[in-house]
């Protein structure tokens, strides 16, 4: 039976600079390698008109024509206004960043759940120490002479050293993304996991978003939200559905989070908000919510349930199904190997084709004839999902 025959998704990006043209062509191009594997067709071509940023999509799998528009949810210049940080103001970031997740004990919490996404906020940290070491010994050096020369000159010259190479490193930050990392994390901790005005103002306007799509000639409507803007596609879904109910005569709604780092904002001690929409989205029964993870993407916290690890649990608690993509398993070995290290490649594979996809498949979720809820209402979470509640701060309402 085909359910769906027109679809809108709406997809919220995580925490990326670049615009949204470039999840066009990483459809575009994926897509038509999972169709060649898979053995179906699809065909993309540009929207038309004003709005929001999208395209259309006209699949034919197992037989049936979907025909799905796809539009992007941007919060892309928010990302760069934040990121438009001097290198003392990193540093700065740096520290304080620090100093909420440890003081809060909220590091030595999410060090108990899954080690990779602690260990990538790590990273930043350490590369950005380090490089501020190796630009004070360079400096130290040229201050003292390494020529034998005694100067008054010499010790401006060692702070100038010491400026070129922190601006050396910072522009090869596209290579390193030490700054990248370093002020994803700072954005989610600015305010100790309270959303700042201008996300919660995106964030009203991604409702309504929502809520016009769900007054289309569409069958489902299916939020997809990646890595940050998958705790962003909760708090919206859990305004949209707290503020109105769905009709019966309606599209479904959906929800798919692909690569979650819920718990980096859930476990701060003002993420009030956010820990409150978990715990109704995941009671909400009007609404299939499906959470894709992986191991090998250490930039996740793979298999955890979101809710239940922030400790906000319903009674009853419909949602979300966890499990996982598998990469080890449903990419080809050569393949594998040739991205496993490339850790921000890896958080990207969600949306890209598989070489052996099992019950995972991007495209047949956002262009098959099968809503969320008919693919994987059924389906239990993994049973090695990670479901104890280890969150310090479970507040739910101020």
């Amino acid at each position: 039976m085909q359910a769906v025959r027109r679809r809108l998704v709406l997809y919220i990006p995580g925490y990326d600079p670049v615009p949204p043209r470039r999840y066009r062509e990483l459809y575009r191009r994926q897509s038509a390698k999972q169709a060649a594997i898979s053995g179906f067709e699809t065909a993309l071509r540009p929207k038309l008109g004003s709005g929001r940023f999208g395209w259309h999509v006209e699949a034919v799998i197992d037989g049936q024509t979907v025909r799905t528009d796809f539009e992007i949810l941007p919060w892309s210049d928010l990302v760069r206004s934040s990121m438009a940080q001097g290198i003392v103001a990193t540093y700065r970031q740096l520290l304080s960043t620090v100093w909420i997740y440890v003081a809060s004990g909220t590091f030595w919490r999410l060090a108990r759940l899954r080690k990779g996404p602690v260990l990538a906020a790590l990273y930043p940290i350490v590369m950005l120490m380090l490089q501020l070491a190796l630009a004070l010994v360079l400096g130290a050096g040229v201050a003292a002479g390494f020529w034998g020369l005694v100067s008054p000159w010499l010790a401006p010259l060692g702070g100038l050293a010491v400026g070129l190479v922190l601006l050396l490193f910072r522009r090869e930050d596209g290579r390193i993304f030490a700054y990248y990392l370093m002020h994803d994390f700072a954005f989610s901790a600015q305010a100790k996991g309270a959303y700042p005005a201008a996300l919660e103002a995106r964030l009203a306007e991604f409702a309504r978003a929502v809520a016009e799509g769900l007054q289309r000639d569409v069958d489902e409507v299916l939020v997809v939200g990646h890595s940050s803007g998958a705790y962003l596609a909760v708090s919206v879904l859990a305004d949209v559905l707290r503020a109105s109910p769905l009709s019966p005569d309606g599209p479904a709604l959906n929800f798919l989070s692909l690569g979650q780092v819920v718990p980096m904002v859930s476990f701060l001690p003002n993420a009030v908000r956010l820990r409150g929409d978990l715990q109704y989205l995941a009671g909400c029964d009007q609404l299939s919510w499906v959470d894709v993870t992986a191991l090998g993407d250490v930039c996740a916290f793979a298999l955890c349930d979101p809710v239940a690890v922030t400790g906000v649990s319903p009674v009853p608690q419909h949602w979300p199904i966890v499990f996982s993509a598998a990469f080890s398993q449903t990419l080809a070995p050569a393949r594998w190997r040739r991205i496993r290290w490339r850790f921000l490649r890896v958080h990207f594979q969600y949306m890209c084709a598989f070489d052996s996809p099992n019950d995972y498949d991007y495209f047949q979720i956002t262009a098959g004839p099968l809503t969320l809820r008919q693919r994987y209402g059924s389906r239990a979470s993994s049973p090695s999902c990670l479901t104890k509640a280890v969150s310090k701060y479970t507040a739910v309402t101020p």
